[in-house]
């Protein structure tokens, strides 16, 4: 008869963890809209320095000086620089003190940026002018990859703004990231910028340069205009570099601070906040997982193309 009994039904799977997180988020979320509702209404409650126009959302991005050295200016810009620079030397540092054949997850991304960089250079450079500037291409990726990611870690740096701990008070945390200041980028696509006009009158000499920048069967009549279009094509290279790699940060940035509380508090709406938050943390993670290593991507292959531009004819 127990060999005839039915064997017991398989107990159904219940909810995955993960759902169930997904599920406690969203009843969080709604139940903090219909808190904030009825805690504080739809009427606009704007705080007094927002009335006033003391607040703006541009004031986090403001350079206060906290001390000078000499003619040196130091401020929050500055001691993100100096992060990237700590950092960017000391993780490869560490990494060619320690290499292995069967490389760990660091190492292995420091080899994947090798040969990402070296790609840049070989396929945008002949064999002379890849070995001279990989460094260079190599360098820029690496600093504007590392000075973007340590713009999305809240630091204590906002100086205008304290809070009280133990006595102590102690500047308010923020996101902040030296190229959202556009002298950081001008200053690297200045560089950029000298260095390959420097390789093009080298290689092409003055006259020959500036002809190499002329497309080929441009006719008589069309030349003159041609030339300035290509002319100023030049110095707008400067400009591309530099406001692409600005723009974009800063733009990231803002778009993460209005979803992530400062449209909430600029519109006087505490629920509107609460409400856009899920957005702020989903720009948030795109800004960071992608925008990051894009600009800094874009940048340094536009190094390579640009020197090896200079030094070819059309």
């Amino acid at each position: 008869m127990s060999a005839l009994q039915a064997a017991p039904a398989p107990p159904s799977p219940g909810m995955s963890k993960g759902r169930k997180i997904m599920w406690a988020v969203l009843a969080l979320w709604i139940g903090g809209i219909v808190l904030f509702v009825i805690l504080f209404g739809l009427t606009s409650h704007k705080a007094a320095n927002v009335a006033s126009g003391v607040f703006s959302p541009t004031d986090e991005f403001k350079l206060d000086t906290w001390f000078k050295l000499g003619p040196i200016a130091f401020n929050k810009g500055v001691m993100y620089l100096l992060l990237t620079v700590g950092l960017t030397v000391g993780v490869m540092a560490y990494v060619a003190r320690r290499l292995k054949q069967r490389p760990g997850r660091l190492q292995a991304a420091v080899e994947w940026a090798y040969d990402l960089t070296q790609g840049m250079a070989r396929e945008n450079l002949d064999q002379r002018m890849a070995r001279k500037y990989f460094a260079l291409i190599a360098t820029l990726f690496v600093f504007i990859f590392v000075t973007n990611m340590i713009g999305y870690i809240p630091l204590p740096v906002d100086s205008t703004n304290k809070f009280n701990l133990f006595g102590l008070h102690i500047p308010s945390f923020q996101i902040y990231a030296a190229d959202t200041n556009v002298a950081f980028p001008l200053i690297l696509a200045l560089g950029v910028f000298v260095l390959f006009n420097y390789e093009g009158i080298k290689h092409h000499g003055f006259i020959g340069y500036f002809k190499s920048l002329i497309p080929g069967g441009v006719g008589k009549g069309m030349l003159p205009l041609i030339s300035v279009i290509e002319v100023l094509s030049v110095f707008l290279r400067l400009i591309s570099l530099t406001v692409r790699l600005w723009a974009n940060l800063l733009a990231g940035h803002l778009l993460i601070a209005f979803m992530g509380g400062e449209l909430g508090v600029l519109v006087g709406q505490p629920v509107v906040s609460w409400a856009l938050l899920p957005l702020g943390v989903a720009i948030y993670m795109f800004e960071a997982t992608l925008i990051a290593g894009l600009q800094a991507f874009i940048f340094a292959i536009l190094t390579a193309i640009y020197l090896g531009s200079s030094v070819s004819s059309h």
